[in-house]
């Protein structure tokens, strides 16, 4: 996509959010990967009347281009971007149940076979670090290994996708087993899925959201 297309989709996806209780206010931010940089949300800047001229663009060498400041977290972006290539948006939000399991500081273990979706066994939580600093960076980039998403603790989420359309279906998607988990927890402790069957499930993922290859037909 080009630049303007790629702002006006960063602006749809954070109006989005809001539209389906993600994000509130204007906590959370979005990015995608452009050029030898990121485009991203402003800071303390909602979904609420944002237009694609309020995005910033910001090099991976810190600099940055726009009339505003971008997202306080842009650093965990930037770095997100750096380490894992595959990914080309990335997005945080501070969702009611994954935030609430944030604060309780708990990893999310294999108690739902959609977690295989995410990329292991778990969705884990990174260790507290102040907001928009390279520690909590740091933290959220050993979370994230081998995985699309992670938990903030005491903080939020984050999702990244190799595009925007991707990165929003992992946010849905840890929102929707973070209110599983919680609902699960206040009747009890989960059963576990074995290593066995976890495995099974993430086979079956390989096709997963992929259109069916043609298949030619005829004599041989």
């Amino acid at each position: 996509m080009k630049e303007n297309e790629l702002r006006s989709e960063l602006v749809r996806i954070a109006n989005k959010l809001d539209a389906q209780g993600l994000n509130r206010g204007t906590s959370g931010n979005l990015s995608v990967r452009y050029g030898e940089g990121l485009l991203i949300t402003p800071s303390g800047m909602g979904a609420e009347g944002l237009t694609k001229d309020d995005i910033v663009w910001v090099n991976f060498d810190g600099t940055t281009r726009g009339r505003w400041q971008p997202s306080s977290e842009w650093l965990f972006h930037r770095d997100i971007f750096v380490q894992r290539p595959e990914f080309g948006a990335i997005i945080h939000t501070h969702c009611i149940a994954a935030t609430a399991l944030a604060c309780l500081r708990k990893d999310i273990p294999p108690f739902h076979y959609m977690i295989a979706l995410l990329g292991g066994d778990s969705i884990r939580c990174a260790d507290y670090a102040t907001f928009g600093t390279q520690d909590l960076s740091d933290n959220a980039l050993l979370a994230l290994r081998g995985r699309k998403a992670c938990l903030l603790a005491n903080h939020g989420m984050i999702a990244a996708g190799e595009d925007l359309a991707e990165a929003f279906k992992i946010a849905v998607e840890v929102e929707t087993l973070s209110e599983l988990y919680l609902r699960t927890l206040q009747a009890g402790q989960p059963v576990l899925l074995s290593a066995q069957q976890f495995q099974d499930a993430q086979s079956r993922f390989a096709g997963y959201g992929k259109a069916a290859e043609s298949k030619e037909t005829g004599a041989e």
